[in-house]
């Protein structure tokens, strides 16, 4: 997977929505390069949130997991959860306590996440410079980031117009 262009005009910043099936190609590829497993749980915990579309919570991942397989003991899933958090599959919002897919499951990057709070999508932007902003500002205060995650909550174009 080539990776992606990000562009640094403040006017369109770059998003997009995902491609369910080229996402678990590029996280079946990315396990490969890192010799780690991508077990067949991980593997449909991951699929359950590529198809979602948007954040999913825990509890509908235990519903539908149930739903397919019978019954699934919730630690499992969780252990697949850190996992895929671990390795940069899938991102965490804290502020709506639901999990997303990465748009670059190859490459660790931080990201911030447009949240609407009509249809609970969530934009993926793909701008370095709000990351480089936050990661400066940071470092001149004395702090040493580990991680970031920048969530905005507000109304998307579809939700904004209706």
């Amino acid at each position: 997977m080539a990776k992606h262009a990000h562009h640094d005009d403040c006017t369109n910043p770059e998003h997009h929505v995902h491609d369910a099936r080229g996402y678990l190609r590029a996280v079946e590829a990315a396990c490969t390069e890192r010799g780690i497993r991508l077990t067949p749980l991980r593997a449909q915990v991951l699929g359950l949130i590529a198809d979602a579309g948007k954040p999913v919570k825990a509890y509908d991942l235990l519903d539908s997991m149930k739903l397919a397989n019978g019954s699934s003991a919730p630690p499992t899933v969780y252990r697949a959860l850190e996992f895929l958090l671990e390795q940069g599959f899938i991102h965490r919002l804290a502020s709506v306590n639901a999990f997303v897919g990465c748009h670059h499951p190859q490459e660790p990057h931080s990201v911030p996440f447009l949240i609407c709070d009509g249809c609970h999508s969530a934009i993926e932007l793909e701008d370095e410079r709000i990351t480089r902003l936050l990661d400066a500002q940071a470092k001149a205060l004395g702090f040493h980031p580990r991680a970031q995650t920048l969530e905005v909550h507000g109304l998307c174009a579809t939700c904004s117009a209706a």
